[in-house]
């Protein structure tokens, strides 16, 4: 019988993922030293070396393999769709970090953001997902601990409505959050009129710098 983690590993097949890893010399995604310590301070649980790492690691890839990986469940054969395992969408989690741990398997699920921030309607959709996936405490499924943080520039600005998040996707109601370290000096390409006015049906662009409007 597959573990949970080779589950994970299994269904882990984005182009992006591999092209990356080779390109860098870091086929693995193996965590840098200064991440291993903000995750540590946001969880409070500080991931191996070892601890295998994707990026956009799609929801039902997740729930498939947790479900798979029960003692009852098998791996092969068909499975009632009964919670939705298969979707049908391709909502995903910016970066999974998974590892064992005293005979736990630890999910860290980790959601980006540069400039744009997140709103209620996107993260009240995921915590809704996650939900059915984890529960309310997240102690659906024997000897897995889920954990949920958000990283960006800055910390939320907007009033999210993280009361409504399953309770292990905060701490004290509030969402977690780490600093997601960016180079400054970024631009991005604009629309805008012949005096650098910025519109959706501009007839001319400039660059301007992220976040500037």
């Amino acid at each position: 019988m597959m573990t949970l983690m080779e589950h994970l590993e299994s269904f882990n097949r984005k182009e992006r993922f591999f092209l990356i890893g080779n390109a860098l010399g870091n086929p693995d995604f193996r965590l840098s030293t200064a991440f291993q310590a903000k995750l540590e301070a946001a969880f409070g649980i500080q991931p191996p070396n070892h601890a295998f790492v994707a990026m956009d690691y799609h929801l039902d890839w997740l729930h498939s393999s947790l479900f798979l990986a029960l003692p009852e469940d098998d791996n092969a054969g068909v499975h009632l769709n009964t919670e939705t395992v298969a979707s049908g969408n391709q909502e995903d989690i910016d970066l999974l970090i998974a590892f064992e741990a005293e005979d736990i398997t630890h999910l860290m699920l980790v959601e980006a953001k540069r400039e744009t921030g997140w709103t209620n309607k996107q993260t009240l959709s995921k915590a809704e997902r996650l939900r059915r996936i984890f529960g309310k405490r997240g102690v659906r499924y024997p000897r897995v601990q889920p954990y949920f943080a958000l990283t960006s520039p800055k910390p939320p600005t907007k009033r999210l409505k993280s009361g409504l998040w399953p309770d292990w996707m905060t701490r004290d109601s509030q969402p977690i959050w780490f600093e997601l370290n960016l180079p400054t000096g970024r631009r991005r390409v604009a629309r805008c009129d012949s005096e650098g006015r910025q519109t959706a049906e501009g007839d001319f662009f400039q660059a301007v710098k992220s976040g500037q409007k």
